[in-house]
C-alpha cells in the first residue's frame, strides 16, 4: 500500500497465524538455523569452545545449547563463552515459548471449510429476477445460527464531482438458518428495490461493482465463531442461467450432494422488463462454461 507505514516485524506473528503450517514451520526452522549462526560465529570468534574443531563444530555446540541437548562431548571454556552460552540459554527459552505458543494458537485457531460457488447467477424465481450463488460446508458437521450477509461496493461519482467507494447492503430472502449442514443458495431478489436493480453486466462493469459475501456461525463441533468470505466480479455474473441440481437421495434415504456439479450452471428463463434492463443480443445465449 502507498504511503503506509511499514511493518516491519512488527507483524510477523500476525502473518505467521494466518500463513499455511508449511511455511510457519519453514520460517521458524530457518529462525532457528539463523540464531545458531549467530551464537556459532560468537564462538567461534572468541575460541570457546572445548573439543570444538572448527565453526560447524560450534554451530552444533550450539544447536545443542540452544535445544537444550548437551551430549557432553564439548563444553564452553573461559568467562566469554559462558556468559556466551548464558545469553543462548536466555534466548532459547524465549524462542521455544515463542514457537510454541505460534503453534497452540494455530491449533485453536477456529477454521471453516466452506465452500462458495465460482459464479453468481441471475434468472426468475418465482416470476422475479433473482440473483443467487451457493454455498456449502465441507466438513459435514452443523453450523449453528449460520449468518450470511451480502453487499455490492460501487463506484459513484457525488454532487460535488467527488469519485468514492461505496458499499450498500443487499437484502436478501433468507439471510440466516438454524442449522448450515449440506447446501445453501442465497438469493437476493433484483426488483424496484434493488441497488443492482436495471444493471445488466456491462453495467456493473461501468461502476466497477464487486459483490462481497461473508458468513459467520457457531461450529458445533469446535463451539466457536467461525467465518468465510468471498467476492464476484461482474464477469462472474451470468445472467439468464441458474445452477445445476446437486442434492440427490441415496438408497437408505439420506440426501448427498455431489460437488462435482457445484459449480454448475444451465441456462434459464429471466424476465429482462422486469429486471429493468435491456437484453444485451449475447444474453440470447449464456456463454459457455469453463
Amino acid at each position: 500500500m502507498l504511503g503506509a507505514t511499514p511493518a516491519g516485524f512488527r507483524d510477523i506473528y500476525h502473518y505467521l497465524l494466518r500463513t499455511s503450517w508449511s511455511v510457519a514451520l519453514g520460517w521458524a526452522s530457518l529462525g532457528f538455523l539463523a540464531l545458531n549462526a549467530v551464537f556459532a560465529t560468537l564462538y567461534f570468534a572468541f575460541g570457546g569452545v572445548n573439543g570444538a574443531h572448527g565453526w560447524w563444530d560450534d554451530f552444533f555446540f550450539s544447536v545443542e545449547s540452544l535445544g537444550t541437548i548437551g551430549y557432553g562431548n564439548m563444553y564452553p571454556e573461559g568467562r566469554i563463552a559462558e556468559w556466551v552460552m548464558t545469553g543462548e540459554a536466555i534466548t532459547g527459552l524465549i524462542y521455544s515459548a515463542v514457537i510454541t505458543g505460534l503453534c497452540f494458537a494455530k491449533f485453536a485457531r477456529p477454521t471453516s471449510r466452506v465452500l462458495w460457488s465460482k459464479i453468481c447467477v441471475v434468472s426468475d424465481r418465482d416470476g422475479v429476477p433473482t440473483l443467487m450463488f451457493r454455498v456449502a460446508n465441507e466438513r459435514r458437521n452443523h453450523v449453528v445460527e449460520a449468518n450470511v450477509r451480502v453487499a455490492v461496493i460501487r463506484l459513484e461519482t457525488t454532487a460535488e464531482g467527488e469519485k468514492l467507494r461505496r458499499v450498500i447492503d443487499l437484502p436478501l430472502m433468507r439471510s440466516s438458518t438454524p442449522s448450515f449442514v449440506l447446501s445453501w443458495t442465497v438469493m437476493h431478489p433484483l426488483d424496484s428495490k434493488s441497488p443492482l436493480f436495471g444493471m445488466a453486466q456491462e453495467e456493473l462493469r461501468k461502476i466497477d461493482a464487486e459483490i462481497v459475501v461473508t458468513l459467520t456461525g457457531l461450529d458445533e463441533t469446535l463451539m466457536q465463531t467461525i467465518h468465510s468470505r468471498t467476492s464476484y466480479l461482474p464477469e462472474e455474473v451470468i445472467y439468464a442461467a441458474r445452477f445445476e441440481d446437486i442434492l440427490s437421495s441415496l438408497p437408505d434415504g439420506r440426501r448427498a450432494i455431489d460437488y462435482r456439479k457445484f459449480h454448475n450452471w444451465l441456462p434459464a428463463k429471466l424476465s429482462w422488463d422486469r429486471l429493468g434492463a435491456k437484453q444485451p443480443i449475447e444474453a440470447t445465449q449464456p456463454p459457455a462454461q469453463a
